[in-house]
């Protein structure tokens, strides 16, 4: 499946409905958002003990086509601030193929 990437984000609890809203307007047709729990926060704490960090965190991913990655991963950045310490993180990941999604031509 050439072209597509797998957009995923590592948010605050509660931030994520926000975060895909401001990723819809710049292009993201819609989003999969799961529950998890981080492992880090002895690490964290050790190089952020000033900062308070709930271990509860929301799991975006959106499928986009490779011309959109970018204006999205921009907003989910800005609306999550995720240039911030200890406010998640978002990374691509290629996809290399793709079952069960009817709409995927429209991606």
């Amino acid at each position: 499946m050439a072209g597509v990437y797998a957009i995923v984000a590592i948010v605050e609890r509660g931030k994520a409905d926000f975060i895909v809203d401001k990723a819809k307007a710049r292009g993201a047709g819609g989003a999969t958002i799961l529950f998890g729990r981080g492992t880090g926060q002895d690490e964290f704490k050790k190089l952020f003990h000033h900062l308070h960090v709930e271990a509860s965190k929301e799991i975006i991913i959106i499928l986009s086509p490779e011309s959109r990655v970018q204006p999205i991963l921009e907003a989910i950045i800005e609306a999550g601030k995720l240039k911030e310490p200890g406010k998640g993180i978002a990374f691509t990941i290629p996809v290399s193929e793709l079952v069960g999604l009817d709409y995927r031509s429209k991606l």
